[in-house]
């Protein structure tokens, strides 16, 4: 019991850069005290229970503004940063190591009296606001984006960002270590870049077709101008957002 103790703290201090000692652990972190009231909770739980283990529950809710269902099952290693707003259904399962931010939602889709909240893998981020439903599987070491909607499974290794959420492409290794939040891809403007580049691909092609038949025109010209001067413009803009996010720091 008190090895399990020790490594809950620990994990606080890896896992938010805030931590300063072992006495504001102690005191100031909800995440924490939920984690604790909801091993007791479980394990009245396990022993049929109910009354006991919901009303512990409540209890955690009421203090922490954090709501794990009892039944839930929670892995080694686990943090809920700041907390509030977090909730976590009967049948969610969360593997070692995962971070969750505030207002997660692990919620259920059915009515029906089985397996109806997600499953976590390990070493799994979820960021603030983010919402999974239903009987989803999240893969070892994915990635939530912060006001996600995951309603499918995620493969291991994945970063998901959207309403409804979609795969990026991920996180480097050195960003995953300093929890770069922030720099989420966008699959979005993704698939819109490879489009453009195709069409892009497509102008270019017609392009020497009408000059092999001479028949470019002054629209033409006046048309390729302004798409120079448009992509002069955004890629000024976007130089400009990447000197004010450097500035900020």
């Amino acid at each position: 019991m008190f090895k399990t103790v020790r490594e809950d703290i620990q994990t606080v201090f890896e896992k938010d850069p805030a931590a300063k000692n072992f006495l504001e652990v102690i005191l100031c972190y909800p995440g924490l005290h939920a984690l604790w009231f909801h091993r007791v909770a479980h394990f009245f739980y396990q022993k049929r229970e109910y009354v006991v283990a919901r009303l512990i529950s409540h209890i955690s809710r009421w203090i922490t503004g954090i709501e794990i269902h009892p039944g839930a099952t929670i892995g080694r290693k686990f943090f809920i940063d700041h907390g509030m707003g977090v909730v976590i259904g009967e049948t969610a399962e969360i593997g070692d190591n995962c971070l969750l931010y505030q207002g997660v939602v692990l919620g259920g889709t059915s009515l029906e009296k089985k397996k109806r909240h997600p499953t976590l893998g390990k070493s799994v981020v979820v960021g603030a606001g983010a919402t999974l439903l239903g009987a989803i599987n999240v893969g070892d070491n994915a990635r939530i984006g912060a006001g996600s909607v995951v309603l499918s499974d995620v493969p291991p290794g994945a970063t998901v960002v959207g309403i409804p959420g979609r795969i990026g492409l991920g996180f480097s290794g050195k960003e995953i270590q300093a929890l770069e939040h922030s720099k989420l891809p966008d699959p979005v403007a993704d698939a819109i870049r490879l489009v453009l580049r195709g069409q892009d691909l497509l102008e270019k092609r017609l392009s020497k077709l009408e000059n092999l038949e001479g028949i470019t025109s002054e629209i033409d010209r006046y048309i390729e101008k302004k798409k120079k001067e448009i992509e002069k413009e955004f890629a000024e803009e976007r130089e400009r957002r990447k000197n004010d996010a450097e500035s900020g720091r």
